[in-house]
């Protein structure tokens, strides 16, 4: 994690000056990482775009479709760039963030959560109507059928997939629930059956690149063999997609898993560093940790340690560890709402009111979701502003 992480600031501009060129729209080269208003969400593009193509070519090379996680950037900017280096999509963990990345021309959209109630079932078949590619999970008959009259009465089709259940979350059981499942969707006549889903969550994050495997294997052979009985009885299943950021390199050589869903990979987090890689150990090192964010030094009360303006509210909480600073010879603590705690490890704190620090937050889905907008960063200059779009669109 050692890294020039320091920043200290010199600009002599003012802060309306700084307004007016994020106002415009055109950031770059204009306006450099010491200027933003911290605490800020920060993506290195060198790390991000390193992070996205070797994911791209990893799925080419295995002859998997590539469809990464919406849910963990919420930016439709992010998904339209990812897709042009040959992702065939986005996932969208939600109905709502599925709307907003159509709205801004995003399409092969994957909702990986079933749509329930009259009123989603209504929007979802509206947002076929706006990216009929869009496929809608399910794991229930009924919710099926619901699915299926709604589509009927706006004269659409609508494309879906089983939900199965391979890690403990939704789903249906996989063997004969789903195969019923599955007959049941091919008689109706206003859907379009799609294939599986079988995201096996507990996997991913398991401890130890063959103990990884091994619970992978064991989580999606089900979905395997489910896929093979729906083909034995006639019921066209050409598609199953799982996979995740953890096991992205064990999924990708399982015969039967078509299309590989992992989100954590364009960004990292300590939770993800934390599991153990193939060749490196318990160091998981396979994509670099793009996001950051950047903190501000506002009080040095020791000379062995110092407060920073990125506290609870800045970075999400739900990891039993603590988030890591780019720099060596430095530990973290929350210290509130609004502040954190940096303490040396090594003699006196360089640290001085005022510096800039970067901190790898334990967890970057939520992380993001705190957020109105990324700053997307080369060196040390702003390059560009994206929205996060989708942030709080949880319906």
């Amino acid at each position: 994690m050692a890294a020039p992480a320091v920043l200290r600031g010199a600009t002599t501009r003012s802060w309306a000056e700084i307004e007016k060129i994020m106002a415009s729209g055109n950031v770059k080269g204009r306006i450099a990482k010491d200027e933003v208003p911290t605490p800020a969400l920060m993506l290195d593009l060198d790390l991000f775009e390193a992070n996205v193509k070797k994911m791209v070519a990893h799925a080419k090379a295995n002859n998997r479709a590539l469809r990464p996680h919406g849910k963990t950037h919420k930016c439709p900017e992010i998904a339209k760039y990812i897709v042009k280096q040959g992702a065939l999509g986005a996932c969208a963990a939600k109905l709502s963030e599925a709307e907003v990345f159509a709205a801004h021309g995003v399409r092969g959209l994957l909702v990986t959560t079933a749509v329930v109630g009259k009123h989603k079932i209504e929007r979802a078949v509206r947002l076929a109507g706006v990216a009929p590619d869009t496929i809608f999970c399910v794991d229930n008959a009924q919710n099926a059928q619901d699915l299926n009259d709604a589509a009927g009465a706006a004269k659409r089709k609508l494309w879906v997939a089983i939900d199965l259940c391979v890690s403990g979350r939704t789903g249906i059981m996989p063997g004969a629930p789903a195969v019923a499942l599955g007959e049941q969707i091919a008689k109706l006549g206003n859907l379009r059956f799609k294939g599986i889903q079988a995201y096996a969550g507990g996997a991913s994050h398991t401890k130890g690149w063959e103990k990884r495997k091994a619970a992978s294997i064991a989580a999606m052979t089900p979905a395997i063999e489910t896929r093979a009985e729906l083909n034995k009885r006639g019921v066209e299943t050409p598609w199953l997609s799982g996979g995740s950021t953890g096991t992205y390199n064990i999924d990708s050589g399982i015969d039967g898993i078509t299309e590989l869903q992992p989100g954590s990979f364009m960004f990292m987090d300590t939770d993800y560093n934390l599991i153990g890689g193939k060749e490196t150990g318990e160091n998981y090192a396979d994509f670099g940790n793009a996001l950051t964010i950047q903190a501000t030094v506002v009080s040095r009360p020791t000379d062995a340690h110092v407060i920073i303006d990125s506290g609870y509210k800045a970075m999400a909480t739900d990891r039993p560890f603590v988030p890591l600073l780019k720099m060596a010879g430095v530990k973290f603590a929350f210290n509130g709402d609004e502040h954190a705690k940096v303490t040396s490890t090594e003699g006196a704190l360089k640290l001085q009111v005022g510096d800039r620090v970067e901190v790898i937050a334990p967890h970057c889905d939520p992380t993001v979701n705190l957020y109105d907008r990324i700053y997307c960063t080369r060196g040390g200059q702003v390059e560009a502003v994206w929205a996060i779009a989708a942030r709080g669109m949880a319906q």
